[in-house]
């Protein structure tokens, strides 16, 4: 057992040094392409995890602010208690509600104007949503450019391929198979940063409707207990 192991460890170091050793030995623009594929994968997966966890915070901190909310009816008793929450998008929501709510009432009128109170709240929420969106653009272009920027790779290395054997007036497979075997280095690599971006774009987007229905709730919720203001 120990040396079947043995094998498949020195069989997975030799393939590694082997296509370590053609990409040291590919063209200048085939490096680019990798290098650029390559920053392109880190800087994705690097987003992935920081907007993972930010969804995560701005759900979890979301859920404990409107679980207090529906809990405390009196909204300047919330308003009080506001810094003791994490900052989500429902706080920002209901602090800006609540000074243009106390604009209102702080007037001769002393009655809520539904329409004005919808719209600043409206406001804060598009404002946390452009936010919350931020640097899931480059994954969907990731997604998009990835796969093309390969088959340019791919492309050169077979166009480095024929040249060899322009230049060698030899066919054979000693003079194809490295420009091959560089064009096919490429195209697997803009998969490689091209998946995992479709994937965990869709998963992100998904996640921030369920943030954007959260909002939509809670202005739903938060305008009724304004409206019954002008009822009492």
């Amino acid at each position: 057992m120990n040396s079947i192991i043995l094998i498949l460890s020195q069989s997975t170091a030799t393939q590694a040094g082997n296509y370590f050793a053609l990409i040291s030995q590919a063209s200048a623009v085939v490096k680019f392409v990798l290098l650029f594929l390559l920053v392109f994968s880190v800087l994705s997966w690097a987003i992935v995890i920081f907007k993972l966890v930010e969804y995560r915070n701005a759900r979890v901190n979301s859920e404990k602010f409107l679980e207090f909310f529906r809990k405390n009816k009196n909204l300047s008793d919330i308003y009080k208690f506001l810094s003791n929450f994490k900052d989500n998008p429902l706080s920002k929501i209901f602090k800006s509600g609540y000074r243009e709510l106390s604009s209102q009432l702080s007037g001769e009128n002393k009655t809520v104007n539904i329409k004005l109170l919808e719209r600043s709240v409206m406001n804060t929420s598009n404002s946390e949503i452009v936010k919350l969106e931020k640097l899931n653009g480059f994954l969907a272009t990731t997604a998009a450019v990835s796969p093309f920027i390969g088959l340019f790779g791919t492309v050169w290395g077979i166009m480095s391929s024929f040249h060899q054997i322009g230049i060698q007036m030899n066919a054979n497979l000693a003079t194809v198979a490295p420009g091959i075997a560089e064009a096919l280095i490429a195209t697997a690599l803009g998969l490689f940063a091209a998946i995992p971006a479709v994937i965990f774009y869709n998963l992100l987007l998904n996640k921030l409707k369920v943030l954007i229905s959260q909002m939509e709730i809670f202005m739903g919720e938060f305008l009724n207990s304004s409206e019954n203001l002008n009822r009492r």
